[in-house]
């Protein structure tokens, strides 16, 4: 891997964080600045305090924003924090 394909990559990487962030902000009407949620937030529990319902709207987001369907067989570790949601995001599109 070069370098420019390693900084090409963390560039993409920061710009799916900084959308995910502001989607799930407007999407979930959250309070929070885009600077103000950490790549590492939880989405539920002591997090972003996320719920089954915010979930579905997750899942909307996912399919709106970025192309992503999400299906019943993915591993659901995925929405751990916004962290492994953009991995999972990342993931999907490589080739996009």
């Amino acid at each position: 891997m070069t370098n420019t394909t390693i900084l090409d990559d963390v560039e993409r990487r920061k710009a799916v964080l900084e959308k995910l962030k502001a989607g799930l902000i407007q999407r979930l009407n959250l309070p929070q600045t885009v600077d103000q949620i950490d790549d590492d937030t939880p989405l539920f529990g002591s997090g972003l305090r996320l719920d089954s319902v915010d979930a579905t709207e997750v899942f909307v987001l996912l399919d709106e924003s970025f192309g992503i369907r999400v299906s019943e067989g993915d591993e659901p570790s995925y929405l751990r924090s916004i962290n492994t949601l953009a991995s999972f995001i990342l993931e999907r599109t490589k080739d996009a």
